[in-house]
């Protein structure tokens, strides 16, 4: 068979549209484990703050029978707080560009939003998990959750606690120690050290590679082996994950978090969580401005928001810190 000389095919215009799914498909991973797991709470203030209080450690207690009371003195609550961090995210589409019939509406304003939207969530996500100390001033940075950690550590030779100054009211950041492979010991140490300090640790958030080594826990002898019945089929499943850890002190989720991977700086932790001791404090939500405009045949957006990290009780967490965090050695 052959193709009648001159006959316009499909593959001569310029001008047909490619048959492509008007729905953007985004690789890159849009999940935010710790912000979205903590709650969203009103800031009134670039600097909003809290209080944190504790319990007497427990004494004996028998009193004489007919004896006059006295008082003991009552401990001051402890004032904190953490400064809220401006996020941004822009574009601009040429007005000819948003006029035209575009192959798969890629170029969209509506999905710009989306898209940076998602981004400053990601974004988020890598300022919660950073060592980064709280910054004041104009260009005000949030302290990352290793810079709140002093209570419930675990920390390779020469690492140090950073912490909130009560007096300059800034965090410090951590100072990363030697090193050191994730294991089973680590973890049921730093575990024990949250439970005595009345912590009730529901999570334990890592990198993808801390991941796969927690999963390797599944070999140690003090480990209960699995079991898997065959299916209907006769089919048998190799099960080489697990995703909850019912340790001596408590069972938690174990979560891989792929924001942790973007770096050996934020992929050497190990964090063990209680929603309920986070959440962030939201002065504003993040959503479009308004108000942009241009100079030019164009469009602009930007997408914004201004939050930051409470921590409203860092005794009530944890960390594994120094880690391999990315392959086996680093």
């Amino acid at each position: 068979m052959a193709v009648i000389t001159n006959t316009f095919t499909t593959t001569s215009p310029k001008g047909n549209r490619e048959s492509l799914s008007d729905v953007v498909s985004r690789i890159t991973p849009e999940d935010t484990p710790i912000y979205s797991m903590i709650s969203k709470e009103n800031a009134s203030s670039i600097f909003p703050e809290w209080e944190i209080d504790t319990l007497a450690a427990p004494a004996a207690n028998a009193q004489l029978e007919g004896d006059q009371y006295t008082f003991s003195a009552s401990a001051a609550v402890t004032r904190v707080g953490n400064y809220t961090q401006i996020m941004r995210k822009e574009w601009v589409v040429s007005n000819t560009q948003e006029a035209v019939d575009n192959a798969g509406k890629a170029e969209q304003i509506k999905t710009f939003k989306v898209k940076r939207g998602v981004e400053i969530r990601k974004d988020t996500e890598l300022a919660l998990v950073s060592n980064t100390a709280s910054v004041a001033g104009s260009t005000r940075v949030m302290g990352g959750l290793p810079s709140w950690l002093t209570s419930n550590v675990s920390r390779g030779a020469a690492g140090a606690n950073g912490g909130y100054n009560p007096v300059t009211k800034l965090t410090v950041a951590a100072t990363n120690g030697t090193q050191r492979a994730f294991t089973k010991a680590l973890l049921d140490t730093t575990m024990q050290a949250a439970y005595v300090s009345g912590a009730n640790v529901k999570f334990a958030v890592m990198s993808p590679y801390v991941k796969s080594v927690f999963v390797t826990f599944m070999s140690d002898t003090n480990v209960a082996p699995f079991r898997m019945a065959v299916d209907a089929t006769g089919k048998r499943t190799i099960v080489a994950t697990a995703d909850y850890y019912d340790g001596p002190f408590g069972r938690i989720a174990v979560i891989p978090n792929r924001i942790m991977a973007a770096s050996a700086g934020v992929a050497r932790n190990v964090f063990l969580l209680d929603d309920e001791m986070l959440g962030m404090k939201v002065l504003r939500k993040i959503q479009a401005d308004p108000n942009v405009v241009t100079n030019a045949d164009s469009t602009a957006g930007v997408i914004i928001g201004e939050h930051t990290l409470k921590v409203a009780n860092e005794a009530g967490l944890g960390v594994v810190a120094d880690v391999f965090g990315l392959t086996v050695s680093t």
